[in-house]
């Protein structure tokens, strides 16, 4: 089963629900953050090994914050 992919303004909002979830510092915050800015297939492949390094329950929470929007 294949993940959802994730556009550049979700990245954006994934990084920002982060900041509540990990350390305002946390390498994966500021990978989203730059793969959002940018678009950059590098910047977002980066990104995603990022957010897949977080705990299941960091990605979980993070990605049920999303979907309250």
């Amino acid at each position: 089963m294949s993940e959802p992919a994730i556009d550049r303004e979700a990245m954006g909002r994934l990084a920002k629900a982060l900041t509540f979830i990990c350390a305002p510092g946390h390498p994966a915050i500021a990978a989203l953050k730059k793969a959002a800015e940018t678009g950059d297939e590098k910047d977002i492949k980066a990104a995603r090994v990022q957010f897949l390094k977080l705990k299941t329950s960091e990605r979980q929470a993070a990605m049920t914050m999303l979907q309250d929007d």
